[in-house]
């Protein structure tokens, strides 16, 4: 399992347009995809989640893959997540 932890710097947070962005990049992956925010942890890859986190500018998020394509995934979701949030 790979992970790392991001503070969200965009004033409105993670808001609908970027978490679709998020879900789309994080589809391209076989591995399981997971944020978490104060202990509540959501699948990635479902829209609905990732806006039920209710992230805010200033909170922390955790975001973990775990499967065959981790190392990849984590990168290039690290590297979304310093672009758009």
């Amino acid at each position: 399992m790979k992970s790392f932890v991001y503070k969200v710097m965009d004033p409105v947070g993670i808001h609908a347009r970027p978490a679709g962005l998020l879900v789309k990049e994080a589809m391209q992956y076989s591995c399981n995809i997971t944020l978490e925010k104060e202990g509540k942890s959501v699948d990635a890859k479902r829209i609905m989640a990732v806006m039920g986190l209710g992230v805010k500018q200033g909170q922390d998020v955790t975001v973990k893959a775990d499967g065959a394509d981790e190392a990849v995934a984590i990168a290039s979701i690290e590297t979304f997540f310093k672009a758009n949030f």
